[in-house]
């Protein structure tokens, strides 16, 4: 398996606090874009959906 790609917002700065995605058919990666090469989470599809729709919702 290859690397994923990642990507930063582009609400993001250079050089700011942020996060990165990563997604394949079967998960997306998140990670903290100050230490690429630490740890990150990995959420089923259906489980980033779900937050994408309860992110979008609160932040109204």
């Amino acid at each position: 398996m290859t690397d994923p790609t990642w990507q930063k917002s582009t609400y993001s700065e250079e050089g700011s606090a942020c996060f990165e995605i990563a997604t394949t058919s079967t998960a997306t990666h998140i990670r903290d874009s100050k230490t690429p090469t630490g740890p990150h989470i990995t959420l089923r599809p259906t489980t980033w959906a779900d937050f994408v729709s309860y992110a979008a919702m609160v932040g109204r």
